[in-house]
């Protein structure tokens, strides 16, 4: 057919016809909704001009509350609620010197801090500690006018050159005279002279609420000689670590790393105790504060004369031998079990004479499982010296057992 296609439809357009983007209405819609936006603004602009009359009229016709017209004098300005602001002052405030520092005394009788501070700062000193390519800090305090210092075992644990600073700025090589895992104990000697011994109190003597400070290293020696004071929270707190149970005193003076091996302090300047440790960022999501723990001066008393005398605590349990955790890719790559990688036999051991050697995995001890050095030393504390254990020994693809005995540790 060749009619128009126009005649054919109601549209006044070709509905075969696509176009990419918007499609055209019909021409009819199309102005109404020119006429209703045109409406729309027609409003806008009327609402707008009212407004501007409205406000307009608003300011010539009253002054809104609190906004003057003009500004008057500084004498007869109102400001707020009606208050007359008078003549401005000269100044506003005035700076007062103080009659005079006011020494903090914690407990009646007792020094006041400063006091503790000034007589025991000497007394402090930080340990640096390498090994290998890495280094760590920590706190000491000392015992001698001619080179004995305490600290942690933990902070010295490993290290191959360990350096005291004092608080004169004075730097010495220290020399390891003794260390005891089990009460993380240690005794250095530098080669020096004229040092200032602190005073040491009797723990026994304690009670929950006594003041207390402690001194040391938070976070390394940037911070060096930093007190922080609190009280006895609690005596004769027994905390499991590492598989041995601890008798400590319990402090809400704040201790960071790099505090241990420092000193409790009581009011009337006497170390009471050395710190070992808190508990806080790995106990739970919420955060734990103020719980400190030090040992206490009767028990660093006991260990460091035995360090001092002999280099090492009588009575403490061992195997003779030293390890480390075989890894996980060890384990995967060589078909190994997992197990304490033995990477030293103490010459002279039982564990000598029985056969082990380095590179045996030790995997058990009395049926209990053996991963790494802490595991060993866990177990080990649940026996005496000359105790028998049976351990699990793996070598080259077979497993043997045998009987150990356990010896006395020299240090």
């Amino acid at each position: 057919m060749s009619a128009d296609r126009s005649n054919n439809y109601n549209e006044p357009w070709d509905r075969d016809e696509y176009r990419t983007g918007s499609v055209e209405p019909p021409r009819k819609r199309r102005l109404l909704v020119t006429v209703l936006l045109t409406c729309a603004v027609v409003l806008m602009g009327v609402v707008a001009i009212l407004g501007a009359m409205d406000l307009k009229l608003t300011f010539q016709g009253k002054e809104p509350d609190g906004l003057p017209l003009s500004l008057q004098p500084a004498d007869e300005q109102e400001g707020f609620a009606g208050v007359t602001i008078g003549n401005q002052p000269d100044t506003t405030i005035e700076l007062q010197d103080p009659p005079g520092t006011v020494d903090n005394v914690p407990q009646e009788g007792g020094l006041s801090l400063q006091q503790i501070y000034d007589q025991c700062i000497d007394s402090v000193v930080s340990i640096i500690c390498q090994s290998g390519g890495s280094s760590s800090s920590g706190t000491g305090v000392v015992l001698t006018q001619d080179g004995y210092i305490v600290t942690n075992h933990h902070v010295v644990e490993g290290a191959d050159r360990i350096a005291v600073h004092f608080n004169d700025s004075t730097r010495l090589q220290a020399a390891l005279v003794g260390t005891d895992e089990t009460s993380d104990l240690a005794v250095l000697y530098v080669d020096g002279e004229g040092l200032v011994p602190a005073q040491f109190g009797n723990s026994d003597e304690l009670r929950v609420g006594d003041a207390v400070v402690a001194i040391g290293d938070p976070l390394g020696v940037e911070l060096r000689g930093t007190m922080t004071d609190g009280i006895v929270s609690a005596i004769n707190r027994d905390i499991v670590t590492g598989g041995r149970t601890m008798t400590l005193i319990q402090t809400n003076a704040a201790l960071n790393p790099g505090n241990s091996g420092g000193p409790l302090i009581n009011c009337y300047g006497q170390v009471i105790g050395i710190n070992t440790m808190k508990i806080g960022d790995d106990v739970s999501t919420t955060g734990v504060e103020g719980l400190g723990f030090a040992i206490p001066s009767t028990t660093v008393k006991t260990i460091v004369d035995q360090l001092i005398a002999q280099g090492y605590v009588s009575g403490r349990p061992h195997l003779g031998i030293q390890g480390e955790p075989v890894s996980g890719l060890a384990q995967y790559i060589y078909d190994l079990p997992s197990g304490l990688f033995i990477t030293a036999v103490e010459d002279g051991s039982d564990a000598q004479s029985k056969g082990l050697t380095e590179g045996d995995i030790l995997i058990s001890l009395d049926g209990k499982q053996i991963l790494d050095q802490s595991d060993l030393s866990a177990q080990l504390y649940n026996y005496q010296v000359g105790d028998q254990v049976e351990v699990v020994i793996y070598r080259s693809g077979l497993r043997y057992t045998l009987l150990l005995t356990i010896e006395e540790s020299k240090g």
